[in-house]
């Protein structure tokens, strides 16, 4: 697996799998941007908000970038995600990304919802 198929697959299990998960590959004072009203989050508590523990049951990416320089990685792209009992939800994404000493832990990420157009539908 290439160093851009780990770092896909890394924010893949962000949106999917546990919060454990998610916690592991994170940088312990990360900062996430999330739509009002939950906003800034840094550190622990990212952890604490009920929207990041929730994992989505299915993720699409598309519109994928990555730019990565030495230890340090870029991904931005759209995400189409459900979950049990919600509406699809559309967002403009990006996560950057450290490898410290062999480990890309996510240092920042950011969600920018979308709303679908005529022309997507």
């Amino acid at each position: 697996m290439t160093a851009d198929d780990t770092l896909w697959d890394l924010e893949e299990r962000f949106w999917t799998k546990g919060a454990d998960s998610a916690r592991n590959a994170t940088a312990k004072d990360a900062v996430f941007v999330f739509p009002f009203p939950t906003g800034i989050l840094q550190g622990d508590a990212v952890w604490r908000e009920k929207e990041i523990a929730q994992r989505w049951r299915s993720v699409l990416m598309s519109q994928r970038y990555l730019s990565r320089r030495d230890d340090i990685a870029v991904l931005a792209y759209r995400v189409s995600a459900e979950r049990d009992g919600e509406p699809i939800y559309e967002a403009l994404c990006t996560s950057s990304y450290l490898n410290d000493d062999g480990k890309w832990l996510r240092l920042s990420h950011q969600q920018t919802p979308v709303q679908a157009t005529a022309d997507e539908d």
